[in-house]
Protein backbone atom coordinates (compact mmCIF):
# COMPACT_ATOMS: atom_id res chain seq x y z
CA UNK A 1 0.00 0.00 0.00
CA UNK A 2 0.87 3.45 -0.22
CA UNK A 3 0.28 7.20 -0.17
CA UNK A 4 0.65 9.93 -2.88
CA UNK A 5 1.31 13.39 -1.69
CA UNK A 6 1.99 15.94 -5.05
CA UNK A 7 4.65 14.03 -6.83
CA UNK A 8 5.94 11.83 -3.84
CA UNK A 9 4.76 8.48 -3.43
CA UNK A 10 5.74 7.00 0.09
CA UNK A 11 4.75 3.09 0.83
CA UNK A 12 3.61 1.96 3.83
CA UNK A 13 6.82 -0.10 4.57
CA UNK A 14 10.35 -0.24 3.26
CA UNK A 15 10.89 -1.76 -0.17
CA UNK A 16 13.74 -4.62 -0.30
CA UNK A 17 16.13 -5.91 -3.25
CA UNK A 18 13.72 -7.59 -5.39
CA UNK A 19 10.56 -5.41 -4.98
CA UNK A 20 8.65 -4.78 -8.20
CA UNK A 21 6.41 -2.11 -8.84
CA UNK A 22 4.37 -3.35 -12.35
CA UNK A 23 1.67 -0.28 -11.73
CA UNK A 24 0.77 2.47 -9.52
CA UNK A 25 -3.43 3.42 -9.69
CA UNK A 26 -3.97 7.01 -8.38
CA UNK A 27 -7.71 7.34 -7.95
CA UNK A 28 -8.01 10.75 -6.42
CA UNK A 29 -11.10 11.53 -4.32
CA UNK A 30 -13.41 9.19 -5.85
CA UNK A 31 -16.60 11.80 -4.11
CA UNK A 32 -15.47 14.46 -5.66
CA UNK A 33 -16.05 15.69 -9.06
CA UNK A 34 -14.37 18.85 -9.00
CA UNK A 35 -14.90 21.55 -11.43
CA UNK A 36 -15.91 21.56 -14.75
CA UNK A 37 -13.80 22.90 -17.77
CA UNK A 38 -15.31 25.67 -19.45
CA UNK A 39 -17.82 25.31 -22.19
CA UNK A 40 -18.37 21.30 -21.15
CA UNK A 41 -21.70 21.20 -19.49
CA UNK A 42 -24.27 20.77 -22.02
CA UNK A 43 -28.05 21.54 -21.91
CA UNK A 44 -28.57 17.51 -21.47
CA UNK A 45 -26.90 17.54 -17.92
CA UNK A 46 -28.98 19.73 -17.02
CA UNK A 47 -32.18 18.92 -14.56
CA UNK A 48 -35.77 18.99 -16.21
CA UNK A 49 -37.65 22.05 -15.45
CA UNK A 50 -41.25 23.72 -16.94
CA UNK A 51 -41.61 24.74 -20.54
CA UNK A 52 -41.89 28.40 -20.52
CA UNK A 53 -39.71 28.97 -17.58
CA UNK A 54 -36.31 30.73 -17.15
CA UNK A 55 -33.34 31.30 -14.97
CA UNK A 56 -32.77 33.98 -12.30
CA UNK A 57 -30.60 34.54 -8.87
CA UNK A 58 -32.81 35.26 -5.59
CA UNK A 59 -31.12 37.47 -3.15
CA UNK A 60 -28.99 34.93 -1.72
CA UNK A 61 -27.20 34.56 -5.06
CA UNK A 62 -28.90 31.15 -5.65
CA UNK A 63 -30.52 30.11 -8.99
CA UNK A 64 -33.79 30.06 -9.45
CA UNK A 65 -36.82 29.69 -12.07
CA UNK A 66 -39.15 31.97 -12.88
CA UNK A 67 -42.54 31.16 -13.28
CA UNK A 68 -44.13 31.31 -17.08
CA UNK A 69 -45.85 33.62 -17.77
CA UNK A 70 -49.24 33.85 -20.29
CA UNK A 71 -48.91 34.27 -24.34
CA UNK A 72 -48.12 38.19 -25.20
CA UNK A 73 -46.30 39.23 -21.84
CA UNK A 74 -43.06 40.49 -21.33
CA UNK A 75 -40.30 39.63 -18.64
CA UNK A 76 -40.39 42.67 -15.60
CA UNK A 77 -37.72 43.20 -13.56
CA UNK A 78 -38.71 43.81 -10.19
CA UNK A 79 -35.26 45.67 -9.24
CA UNK A 80 -32.02 44.64 -7.83
CA UNK A 81 -32.26 41.65 -5.12
CA UNK A 82 -35.67 40.58 -6.49
CA UNK A 83 -37.04 37.96 -8.92
CA UNK A 84 -38.47 39.21 -12.37
CA UNK A 85 -41.79 38.44 -13.04
CA UNK A 86 -43.72 38.37 -16.80
CA UNK A 87 -46.36 40.72 -17.04
CA UNK A 88 -48.63 42.69 -19.58
CA UNK A 89 -46.22 45.58 -21.20
CA UNK A 90 -46.98 49.15 -20.05
CA UNK A 91 -49.18 50.77 -22.00
CA UNK A 92 -50.98 48.13 -23.79
CA UNK A 93 -50.35 45.55 -25.74
CA UNK A 94 -51.37 44.89 -29.40
CA UNK A 95 -52.53 41.26 -30.17
CA UNK A 96 -52.59 40.29 -33.95
CA UNK A 97 -56.11 38.73 -34.53
CA UNK A 98 -56.11 38.26 -37.57
CA UNK A 99 -54.23 38.74 -41.71
CA UNK A 100 -56.31 39.66 -44.61
CA UNK A 101 -54.49 39.50 -48.07
CA UNK A 102 -56.66 41.51 -50.65
CA UNK A 103 -56.40 40.28 -54.17
CA UNK A 104 -58.44 42.08 -56.80
CA UNK A 105 -61.65 42.91 -54.76
CA UNK A 106 -64.58 45.25 -54.95
CA UNK A 107 -64.75 45.18 -51.03
CA UNK A 108 -62.81 43.52 -47.74
CA UNK A 109 -64.82 43.04 -44.78
CA UNK A 110 -63.23 42.67 -41.69
CA UNK A 111 -65.67 40.97 -39.47
CA UNK A 112 -64.16 38.07 -37.07
CA UNK A 113 -62.59 39.08 -33.65
CA UNK A 114 -64.58 42.31 -33.41
CA UNK A 115 -66.90 42.04 -30.15
CA UNK A 116 -66.11 42.90 -26.69
CA UNK A 117 -62.96 40.97 -25.62
CA UNK A 118 -60.90 44.56 -26.76
CA UNK A 119 -61.84 48.06 -25.45
CA UNK A 120 -59.87 49.22 -28.65
CA UNK A 121 -59.66 47.83 -32.03
CA UNK A 122 -56.37 48.71 -34.44
CA UNK A 123 -56.46 48.34 -38.41
CA UNK A 124 -53.23 48.34 -40.08
CA UNK A 125 -53.78 48.65 -43.75
CA UNK A 126 -50.13 47.87 -46.06
CA UNK A 127 -49.16 48.66 -49.24
CA UNK A 128 -52.82 48.82 -51.07
CA UNK A 129 -53.11 49.05 -54.33
CA UNK A 130 -56.40 50.22 -56.31
CA UNK A 131 -57.77 49.37 -60.20
CA UNK A 132 -58.91 52.86 -61.01
CA UNK A 133 -56.89 55.87 -61.47
CA UNK A 134 -57.76 58.79 -58.91
CA UNK A 135 -59.93 56.61 -56.92
CA UNK A 136 -59.83 56.84 -53.19
CA UNK A 137 -60.90 54.97 -50.23
CA UNK A 138 -64.09 54.72 -47.85
CA UNK A 139 -65.38 52.60 -45.23
CA UNK A 140 -69.09 51.37 -43.54
CA UNK A 141 -69.98 49.96 -40.32
CA UNK A 142 -71.82 46.61 -39.74
CA UNK A 143 -74.32 47.12 -37.03
CA UNK A 144 -76.53 44.31 -37.75
CA UNK A 145 -75.97 45.17 -41.50
CA UNK A 146 -74.11 47.46 -42.99
CA UNK A 147 -75.02 50.86 -42.78
CA UNK A 148 -75.95 53.23 -45.93
CA UNK A 149 -76.98 55.99 -43.90
CA UNK A 150 -75.61 58.65 -41.12
CA UNK A 151 -72.38 58.75 -41.35
CA UNK A 152 -70.22 62.06 -40.66
CA UNK A 153 -67.06 62.82 -41.37
CA UNK A 154 -64.10 65.44 -41.42
CA UNK A 155 -61.28 64.98 -44.05
CA UNK A 156 -58.08 66.62 -44.31
CA UNK A 157 -55.28 66.08 -46.65
CA UNK A 158 -51.95 67.14 -47.09
CA UNK A 159 -50.53 66.95 -50.52
CA UNK A 160 -46.69 68.04 -51.97
CA UNK A 161 -45.00 67.59 -55.48
CA UNK A 162 -41.72 68.72 -54.36
CA UNK A 163 -41.61 72.41 -55.37
CA UNK A 164 -45.50 73.20 -54.51
CA UNK A 165 -47.84 72.41 -51.48
CA UNK A 166 -50.77 72.41 -50.41
CA UNK A 167 -53.55 71.28 -48.31
CA UNK A 168 -57.71 70.26 -48.12
CA UNK A 169 -59.88 69.60 -46.00
CA UNK A 170 -64.05 68.18 -46.77
CA UNK A 171 -66.44 67.36 -44.20
CA UNK A 172 -69.98 66.00 -44.52
CA UNK A 173 -73.35 65.15 -42.43
CA UNK A 174 -75.96 62.37 -43.06
CA UNK A 175 -73.40 60.67 -45.92
CA UNK A 176 -73.81 56.90 -46.84
CA UNK A 177 -70.13 56.41 -46.12
CA UNK A 178 -67.19 57.30 -43.87
CA UNK A 179 -64.49 59.33 -46.44
CA UNK A 180 -61.23 57.81 -45.68
CA UNK A 181 -59.03 59.71 -48.66
CA UNK A 182 -59.58 62.83 -49.82
CA UNK A 183 -61.40 63.13 -52.97
CA UNK A 184 -58.15 64.12 -54.44
CA UNK A 185 -57.62 59.99 -55.12
CA UNK A 186 -54.73 57.62 -55.23
CA UNK A 187 -53.50 56.72 -58.18
CA UNK A 188 -53.16 53.15 -59.75
CA UNK A 189 -49.31 53.47 -61.29
CA UNK A 190 -47.23 49.98 -60.40
CA UNK A 191 -45.48 52.18 -58.09
CA UNK A 192 -48.28 54.04 -56.60
CA UNK A 193 -49.97 52.48 -53.08
CA UNK A 194 -51.24 53.74 -49.67
CA UNK A 195 -51.07 52.83 -46.13
CA UNK A 196 -53.41 53.25 -43.33
CA UNK A 197 -53.58 52.86 -39.38
CA UNK A 198 -57.42 53.00 -38.04
CA UNK A 199 -59.04 52.74 -34.73
CA UNK A 200 -61.68 51.72 -33.61
CA UNK A 201 -63.48 52.01 -29.91
CA UNK A 202 -65.94 50.41 -27.68
CA UNK A 203 -67.62 48.59 -30.51
CA UNK A 204 -69.36 46.48 -28.28
CA UNK A 205 -70.29 49.09 -25.85
CA UNK A 206 -74.30 49.60 -26.69
CA UNK A 207 -74.68 52.64 -24.54
CA UNK A 208 -72.31 55.05 -26.64
CA UNK A 209 -72.21 56.20 -30.25
CA UNK A 210 -68.56 55.03 -31.82
CA UNK A 211 -66.33 56.36 -33.24
CA UNK A 212 -63.50 55.65 -36.06
CA UNK A 213 -60.53 57.61 -36.96
CA UNK A 214 -56.75 57.35 -38.34
CA UNK A 215 -54.43 58.62 -40.34
CA UNK A 216 -52.68 57.55 -43.92
CA UNK A 217 -49.55 58.38 -46.22
CA UNK A 218 -50.05 57.43 -49.94
CA UNK A 219 -47.54 57.77 -53.70
CA UNK A 220 -49.16 59.84 -56.41
CA UNK A 221 -47.03 60.69 -59.58
CA UNK A 222 -49.02 64.19 -59.83
CA UNK A 223 -48.54 64.65 -56.01
CA UNK A 224 -45.49 63.03 -54.85
CA UNK A 225 -46.36 62.49 -51.17
CA UNK A 226 -50.19 62.51 -50.09
CA UNK A 227 -50.56 62.34 -46.19
CA UNK A 228 -54.08 61.86 -45.48
CA UNK A 229 -56.12 62.13 -42.12
CA UNK A 230 -59.77 61.73 -41.20
CA UNK A 231 -62.07 61.45 -38.03
CA UNK A 232 -65.50 59.44 -38.79
CA UNK A 233 -68.21 58.89 -36.68
CA UNK A 234 -71.57 56.89 -37.11
CA UNK A 235 -74.39 58.47 -35.39
CA UNK A 236 -77.34 56.19 -36.60
CA UNK A 237 -77.55 54.81 -33.28
CA UNK A 238 -75.64 52.72 -30.45
CA UNK A 239 -76.05 49.14 -31.60
CA UNK A 240 -72.88 47.25 -31.29
CA UNK A 241 -70.46 47.31 -33.88
CA UNK A 242 -69.54 43.92 -35.50
CA UNK A 243 -67.52 44.51 -38.66
CA UNK A 244 -65.71 47.15 -41.03
CA UNK A 245 -65.89 47.35 -44.54
CA UNK A 246 -63.02 49.33 -46.88
CA UNK A 247 -63.72 49.74 -50.46
CA UNK A 248 -63.11 52.25 -53.27
CA UNK A 249 -65.30 54.61 -54.70
CA UNK A 250 -64.42 53.20 -58.14
CA UNK A 251 -62.94 50.05 -59.12
CA UNK A 252 -61.45 47.20 -57.14
CA UNK A 253 -58.53 47.08 -55.02
CA UNK A 254 -56.11 45.13 -56.32
CA UNK A 255 -53.38 44.00 -53.23
CA UNK A 256 -52.35 45.06 -49.97
CA UNK A 257 -52.76 43.26 -46.23
CA UNK A 258 -54.88 44.45 -43.39
CA UNK A 259 -54.31 43.49 -40.05
CA UNK A 260 -56.60 43.36 -37.36
CA UNK A 261 -54.55 43.83 -33.69
CA UNK A 262 -56.63 43.81 -30.06
CA UNK A 263 -55.28 46.37 -27.84
CA UNK A 264 -55.50 45.65 -24.46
Amino acid sequence: SYTVSGSTITFASNLVTGDVINFIHILGSVLDLGVPSDDTVTLAKMASGTDGNIISYDASGNPVAVATGSSGQVLTSAGAGAVPTFADAAGGKHTLLSTTTISNVAQVDIEANIDSTYSKYYFKLSKLKCADDNAYLLSRLKVGSYQTANYEYVNTDTRTNGTTFDNGSQHAESTSYLLIQNNNGQGNAADESFDFDIWLSNPADTAIHKFIWGLGQGWRSEHAMCQHRFFGGYHGGTGAITGVRFYMNAGNILSGTIQLYGIV
